[in-house]
């Protein structure tokens, strides 16, 4: 890709345990870090809802903490799909392998969704996205933006049963469809209230225009998005990061197809609701288009300016218009590609079997299982259909549970972490910035920079201002 991208993933937690998730949450999160296996445990007190030892960094770049209950589970930062894919699963792998450590496995599992079905409550799978600060930011190029981030979800979507209390209380079903839905597209969409907006709890929105870098703000932004839905399959998750990658590419050099949605969130909740069509959409300009052939122009830009420049974005647009043209003509042919395809498929298969209505509280067990973290126990995984450029093997995999990307920033943390392991002063990791007791800060500012110039340093100026204490007491 032609820019950082990293995911932050909160998973749900089934537990049969009578003292309830939060102790298998704990439990697990304590596992991770438990003499170093898998990284180092905050020292300190990162916020009001962060005390220490409530999570840390990863030895692969990334990080793990315990947010309003969910344990979350950051990737490092990534140039690439396959590094996105590897890292992303890496996740699920840590905490698969905790739950059978600790023999949790038969009381406690890890479900990657979005939706308690139980409460009604969502959480989320956020994309972050590096965008060059000199992006031209115009009003043209965000309506565009924001209208390619709300017709996504037809190749994005994880797939629900039913709708949210929130929209049955709002009355979206009568006004989106006359009629109940069964099965949705989204898992997030019933609950996104806002195009634009800088928070992110209480009114979501589909841009969160929080200004937060997380390296050189005068060089660069963080596209955070909290509107999309946790990927299951992997050809879902490369399609979803990968498009957007391109996407912004385009914003960056000023070619997004000039398209303006007349309603965002209303387009996005009505498609949601509409497995089956006909994903029309209206536009600002008072014109009604189909939804998929609005994706078009955005593949059309993007093939125009783009092919050739690398392997992994020729793999991208050509899947990417395959999977525009099934939209088109035959959905079931993306089972095994699409998340939400592939799960209404499946389910529709089991309810005429079981001869069960969509109504069936045994469906949305059932529909709990298509995310679960545990191979042996997820419903997807079987049907999986990837592109070979995206498979990843299980030495890739494996790799990606202790050692980061070689081309980010991420490798630069990882290293500086092994070697302040074995300190004994106090020290704090964050993403651009690393402190230690009696030195100054090491700003790790380019997230493109694997070694950067001073760490060396940095580290000698720590070790002496440690042998000086040492010697002093």
């Amino acid at each position: 890709m032609n820019r950082i991208v990293g995911l932050e993933t909160e998973y749900g937690c089934l537990s049969s345990d009578p003292a309830g998730p939060p102790a298998a949450v704990a439990r697990v999160r304590n596992w991770l870090f438990e003499k170093h296996r898998f990284g180092l445990a905050d020292m300190h007190q990162r916020d009001w809802d962060e005390p220490a030892g409530n999570g840390g960094f990863l030895f692969n770049g990334g990080r793990c903490y315990v947010d309003m209950g969910h344990l979350e589970i950051c990737t490092p930062e990534c140039l690439s799909l396959r590094d996105l894919l590897r890292f992303d699963r890496a996740g699920d792998a840590m905490l698969t392998a905790a739950t059978h450590d600790l023999g949790l496995a038969d009381r406690a599992g890890f479900v990657r969704n979005n939706v308690d079905y139980y409460s009604g409550a969502t959480f989320g799978c956020h994309e972050n996205y590096l965008v060059r600060r000199g992006a031209p930011l115009t009003e043209a190029n965000v309506q565009s933006l924001l209208a390619f981030l709300t017709l996504r979800v037809l190749y994005t979507g994880a797939g629900r049963v039913r709708a949210s209390q929130g929209a049955e209380s709002r009355g979206d079903i009568v006004k989106l469809m006359t009629s109940e839905s069964d099965f949705q597209i989204s898992q997030r969409a019933d609950y996104i209230n806002n195009d634009l907006f800088e928070w992110v709890q209480f009114n979501r929105a589909i841009i969160n225009t929080r200004d937060e870098p997380l390296a050189d703000p005068r060089r660069f932004r963080r596209l955070h998005l909290l509107h999309g839905d946790t990927s299951v399959l992997p050809a879902t998750l490369a399609l979803k990061c990968g498009t957007a990658s391109l996407v912004l590419d385009l914003l960056e050099i000023d070619k997004l197809p000039q398209v303006a949605l007349a309603d965002a969130v209303f387009a996005f909740r009505a498609l949601s609701h509409q497995p089956d069509g006909p994903w029309r959409v209206p536009l600002a300009d008072g014109r009604e288009v189909s939804a998929v052939e609005v994706l078009r122009w955005f593949h059309a830009a993007a093939q125009k300016e783009f092919r050739g420049r690398d392997a992994e974005t020729d793999t991208l647009l050509s899947i990417w218009d395959g999977v525009l043209t099934d939209l088109e003509t035959n959905v079931e042919n993306l089972v095994g590609t699409v998340d939400w395809v592939t799960k209404r498929w499946l389910y529709t298969q089991f309810l005429a079997q079981e001869n069960l209505p969509w109504t069936d509280p045994w469906l949305r067990a059932q529909d709990l299982e298509f995310h679960a973290v545990d191979p042996a126990r997820n419903l997807a995984w079987p049907l999986a259909r990837t592109p070979e450029p995206w498979v990843i093997s299980p030495e890739e995999q494996h790799a990606a549970l202790l050692t980061p990307p070689a081309d980010t920033r991420a490798a630069a943390r990882s290293s500086l972490m092994h070697t302040l392991e074995k300190q004994t002063f106090r020290f704090f990791v964050d993403w651009e910035v690393i402190d230690a007791e009696g030195t100054e800060s090491l700003h790790l500012l380019d997230p493109f920079e694997p070694k950067p110039p001073d760490a060396t340093a940095w580290l000698r100026r720590g070790a002496r201002v440690q042998a000086r204490e040492s010697e002093t007491e």
